[in-house]
């Protein structure tokens, strides 16, 4: 293992993150959120739809598995998003995530947003940018949120 280089905190998390999203039912995009307090997962989701619903990338969600064009008819979609499922799952299991750093494939939508900073989720870290969210990230930064990009990580 000598010479061998290991990934930082940030770099570990995300990898888990982006193989957690292989997990994804979504058949337009595959998200997923890790959970993270005291160097310790506390909680992951991916999105899909919701427990006992059929699969999306079954035919489960109309709007995913329709032409609508990317970032319209969003109102319309069933699938639970990865930030919301990594909430949810904590909440559900008992584990509270005040305090903790979500490390999301891509930077939160406006609605996990209000979630992550109801939550009381101190950080958050983002692999891609999402296209529609400048909105979300003001709302963040306004509530006090950190939110950075992977590449301003730490090493």
């Amino acid at each position: 293992m000598s010479g061998t280089s290991r990934p930082g905190w940030d770099k570990y998390f995300m990898d888990i993150a982006l193989v957690a999203a292989s997990r994804s039912n979504c058949s337009r995009r595959h998200v997923a959120a890790v959970l993270v307090r005291d160097r310790r997962i506390i909680s992951t989701g991916y999105n899909g739809t919701p427990r006992g619903v059929r699969n999306c990338s079954d035919g489960g969600c109309p709007r995913c598995n329709s032409d609508t064009p990317s970032g319209h008819g969003l109102g319309d979609c069933l699938c639970c998003h990865a930030e919301e499922n990594a909430i949810v799952q904590a909440a559900y299991h008992g584990i509270a995530v005040k305090g903790a750093t979500l490390y999301t494939t891509f930077s939160p939508c406006l609605t996990c947003a209000k979630m992550i900073i109801n939550a009381g989720i101190v950080e958050v870290v983002y692999y891609k940018h999402y296209t529609i969210d400048d909105v979300s990230t003001a709302l963040l930064k306004e509530a006090g949120v950190v939110v950075r990009p992977l590449e301003d990580a730490e090493a």
